[in-house]
């Protein structure tokens, strides 16, 4: 038994957020159908063709669900997503704004008719307020929470090269919707609950929010530096390899002197002696610290940072990281089908110790759709007219 077997999700998904949400119900064995249109889908399908001509987006985050499409417009594929949503335990939804309540799917409509059902809405900056109506894509959010201004290099702000926001907003639908089934299981009841992109990004802006409320001015741009803490960053080996390194407190500070590069006198410098003293000296601290790992070979600088315990890491191309091994001597690589082909998929962070996670197959549009409609008691004839009407 999975910790959701038995459980069913109803999704009228799109893009990232609400997939990334619904796939880890999924992991964890509930049964989720995803909604698409009838044709083309997932608007997320078309993000790329780089995975056995499929989206990279797309297989990341569709794993292990049932694909049903269906025209919403029409009165017959409402009153199908009606019947599904009756026997459903979640239901889940991003369409943009005011789409589901034009649907008649709102929170208010399905849970005075659906009492334990759990309904949850993800949105683009909340359905109520001054910015309810503004659609929301994550590169967008990420500068209206200011994070593009505190990332980067000090010449240019740029974009956190994943969908941060649409991550966070998923991580919180996803936390939110086991919430609400836990609640459910004690009271018998159901419940709505609402994740916004821009909430769920403003809550991992707490640490530079209040040292800039509180600080008086933002942590600077520092590219792959710590703004606040230094020596905390990249440094190039003789190798050409570079070495992250990250001091956390003085005495690795004096141990990183001494056994590292080999200058504890530099310890004792008063620009360098607290971490406030080596931020404001960033520059000239970088010059001797860089000088020294210019010439040693990355084992060895790896070596004397491991012997000091210092924190450190090798800056990885995305080639590196898919063989590294801290995923394959755990087999974290498991393989799964796609349409396009098999693929390798990554085990879900959190594991069990009494069991496997669901690792199923990537759906095709609407491979399920003949199905679900049998289940629903539609017949060939129903499912042939439904199909040649559009509706499916």
């Amino acid at each position: 038994m999975r910790p959701l077997d038995g459980m069913t999700v109803i999704s009228l998904e799109q893009a990232v957020a609400a997939p990334f949400a619904t796939r880890q119900l999924a992991d964890l064995g509930a049964r989720v159908i995803k909604v698409e249109r009838p044709g083309a889908g997932d608007f997320a399908r078309r993000y790329d063709e780089t995975v056995h001509g499929q989206s990279s987006y797309f297989v990341w985050l569709n794993r292990s669900k049932e694909s049903l499409t269906l025209d919403l417009k029409t009165p017959e594929g409402g009153q199908i997503l009606r019947e599904l949503i009756e026997e459903a335990d979640v239901f889940v939804n991003n369409l943009g704004p005011g789409a589901i309540g034009r649907l008649g799917l709102d929170a208010p409509t399905l849970t005075a008719r659906h009492p334990r059902l759990v309904h949850c809405t993800v949105s683009g900056y909340g359905t109520a307020g001054e910015w309810s109506h503004r659609k929301a894509y994550d590169l967008l959010v990420q500068a209206e929470t200011g994070l593009v201004s505190i990332t980067g290099t000090p010449e240019a702000g740029a974009r956190v090269g994943i969908s941060v926001a649409d991550i966070a907003a998923g991580m919180y639908a996803y936390s939110g919707i086991l919430t609400a089934l836990l609640q459910r299981a004690n009271t018998g009841k159901g419940t709505t609950l609402e994740v916004s992109l821009f909430d769920a990004l403003a809550e991992w802006m707490g640490n530079p929010a209040y040292y800039t409320m509180y600080g008086g001015t933002p942590p600077p741009r520092a590219g792959a530096e710590h703004a606040t803490i230094a020596p905390y960053g990249p440094y190039t080996c003789a190798t050409g390899d570079i070495v992250m390194l990250a001091i956390q407190n003085q005495r690795e500070w004096l141990a990183f002197c001494a056994d590292v590069i080999e200058q504890p006198e530099l310890a004792e410098d008063p620009r360098f002696q607290t971490n406030p003293a080596r931020v404001a000296h960033r520059t000239e601290l970088n010059v001797i610290v860089g000088e020294r790992f210019a010439r040693l070979a990355t084992d060895d600088a790896i070596g004397r940072l491991d012997a000091a315990a210092i924190a450190n890491a090798r800056v990885n191309t995305m080639a590196e990281f898919a063989d590294h091994p801290a995923l394959t001597s755990r087999d974290r690589w498991v393989e799964i089908d796609t349409p396009g082909g098999p693929i390798r998929a990554l085990k879900p962070p959190a594991t069990f110790t009494d069991g496997e996670p669901r690792m199923a197959a990537v759906p095709a549009v609407g491979e399920h759709t003949d199905a679900i409609l049998t289940e629903l008691g539609r017949s060939a004839a129903d499912i042939a007219h439904l199909r040649s009407a559009g509706t499916v």
